[in-house]
């Protein structure tokens, strides 16, 4: 895949989440919540100070063919019919827990 088109998917990633933010809080603007250029340092959506207060968090957007958390959360959803659940941890680094986007987003309007 060339540079250009692994940007471009990329890019359509963290503009999927900025549009899922904006629905999920309709009291925030396009000026709260934004993505970033392909290639910028630090984190793919930009808050504003008041996004900030309702989403803290720092969002990183990947958008790969293939990856092996893919794997891990289809085999924890094809344990029955609950919300499938991965914690991964690597040596000496802090354990991780992958939820669904569409999950998350239910975890954090519930706050």
């Amino acid at each position: 895949m060339k540079a250009s088109s692994a940007k471009a998917k990329g890019r359509r990633l963290q503009q999927e989440v900025v549009k899922d933010l904006l629905d999920l809080f309709p009291e925030l603007t396009k000026d709260d919540i934004r993505s970033t250029s392909m290639g910028v340092t630090g984190e793919d959506i930009q808050l504003s100070s008041q996004a900030r207060k309702q989403f803290p968090y720092q969002t990183e957007c990947k958008n790969k063919a293939t990856s092996q958390i893919h794997t891990y959360y289809k085999q924890a959803r094809g344990h029955g019919d609950y919300e499938p659940l991965v914690i991964v941890k690597m040596d000496y680094d802090e354990p991780l827990a992958i939820v669904s986007w569409e999950h998350f987003k239910t975890l954090i309007k519930g706050k």
